[in-house]
């Protein structure tokens, strides 16, 4: 089993800036890769960005190339979510992900395995 936890949401205004974390606990999670993604109220859980197990194989959803970075920490198992010059389009709760596939190439949240609980990302205009 794995557990994922996020943090770092929050309130901020439109142009500015958020880092989200998650960390995996339970087994080791290196061979993994790592998504987010985001859902808004009243919308289906969409692909926000993913990086595979070695931090080299990377994407990333149209609407956020630019503007979002995903890294990763392996030795601190954790994944990480830069979001920069944030809209007030961008509001969603951001969920981690755990996907055994071990390529960036999975987009659907049925490819994913595990997930975290969620943290809110409220942008204001």
């Amino acid at each position: 089993q794995v557990q994922l936890v996020e943090s770092g949401g929050g309130l901020v205004q439109a142009g500015g800036s958020l880092r989200l974390s998650c960390t995996a606990s339970g087994r080791t999670f290196t061979t993994y890769t790592m998504g987010w993604f985001r859902q808004a109220p009243g919308k289906e859980r969409e692909f926000v960005a993913n990086i595979d197990w070695s931090g080299g194989g990377l994407a990333y959803a149209d609407s956020v190339t630019d503007r979002f970075t995903i890294s990763r920490d392996n030795a601190k198992n954790t994944v990480y979510l830069q979001m920069n010059s944030l809209q007030p389009e961008d509001t969603a709760v951001y969920y981690c992900a755990l996907t055994y596939y071990s390529t960036p190439y999975y987009w659907r949240p049925d490819d994913y395995n595990y997930w975290g609980q969620g943290t809110q990302v409220t942008v204001s205009s």
